[in-house]
């Protein structure tokens, strides 16, 4: 199995969490433990971070918050070009307005949704991407059909690509036949890994990256699943697969960022709260996300 083989010129490959908010009891940001887990995840073998994500609760933020994560994420991850930001918003001008501010932090990329508010033709999903790749980052689109009005189709993702506004699309369909179509279509796009229980299925398909939600928890795993993965290694592969797969299908489900949390926190991580209207995990979903945890950790997972 190879060891991580990130280079500053395709920053957006390998294994980039999604990081959570670290919160106060108060729904403050700890920034100190937020610094520290970005650390803690380079350590472990992780290749980067995307704060400012869905998982990082990017709707509750203020722009001075936003600004003030990527800016701990840079100085903590130890190269910005490890941090992608995302830099979704309903406006494409403030959406580039948060990627220039990203650019001058340093960072090697960002994410970016999909106009959001209301179905939308094609031109206008074109138009949106290229205003915000005229900030002059790489820009990795993402495709969530499930939480947003446009489905970025592989016909639309080639369009994106030919016309030079995205480099790479984190895919979170879950429909893993979207790989090959892709690959056909725009076989210069970087297709990256965006739901975390089909990694497996797109890394042998074809997977330049992961976006990923579990290393939260189990980071030295992840990546170790993630690299024999895409070296097609399925004897190392597939025993971390399953026992990780009861964690990683939280990533797909509704309740993911308290749950992401809450095995955070069985772990010794900081997960904490999260901001309203998030609720705490009901008694039913803790207790699962607790014998998940527990087996991952009961099988030496870390």
């Amino acid at each position: 199995m190879t060891d991580s083989t990130w280079q500053r010129e395709t920053p957006w490959r390998g294994v980039m969490v999604a990081t959570p908010l670290t919160l106060r009891e108060d729904r403050s940001i700890d920034f100190d433990a937020y610094a520290a887990h970005v650390r803690d995840l380079v350590a472990a073998g992780c290749d980067g971070v995307v704060p400012n994500g869905s998982l990082g609760e990017y709707q509750t933020l203020t722009d001075r918050e936003r600004d003030e994560v990527v800016r701990v994420a840079v100085e903590a991850a130890g190269d910005g070009a490890r941090v992608m930001p995302g830099v979704s918003s309903y406006d494409s001008a403030q959406s580039r307005h948060r990627a220039e501010r990203a650019a001058e932090a340093g960072v090697g990329s960002v994410l970016l949704l999909p106009p959001n508010g209301y179905p939308c033709v094609d031109e206008a999903v074109r138009a949106h991407y290229a205003e915000v790749a005229a900030a002059g980052l790489p820009v990795v689109a993402y495709n969530n059909p499930f939480d947003t009005k446009v489905d970025l189709t592989p016909r639309l993702l080639a369009r994106l690509h030919a016309d030079g506004s995205v480099v790479a699309v984190k895919e979170f369909s879950g429909d893993v036949r979207r790989a090959y179509e892709i690959a056909e279509r725009a076989p210069g796009l970087d297709l990256l890994a965006g739901a975390d229980d089909v990694l497996l299925e797109l890394a042998v398909a074809g997977a330049a990256g992961w976006i990923a939600g579990c290393p939260n928890m189990l980071p030295a795993s992840c990546a170790a699943l993630y690299r024999a993965a895409v070296d097609g290694d399925l004897e190392t592969a597939l025993p971390l697969y399953r026992t990780l797969h009861p964690l990683l299908r939280w990533d797909s489900k509704p309740e993911f960022v308290q749950a992401i949390k809450a095995s955070m926190d069985l772990v010794g991580r900081h997960g904490g709260p999260t901001r309203p209207p998030r609720l705490p995990l009901g008694a039913e979903a803790l207790e699962a996300v607790r014998a998940a945890t527990e087996k991952a950790l009961a099988e030496g997972l870390h």
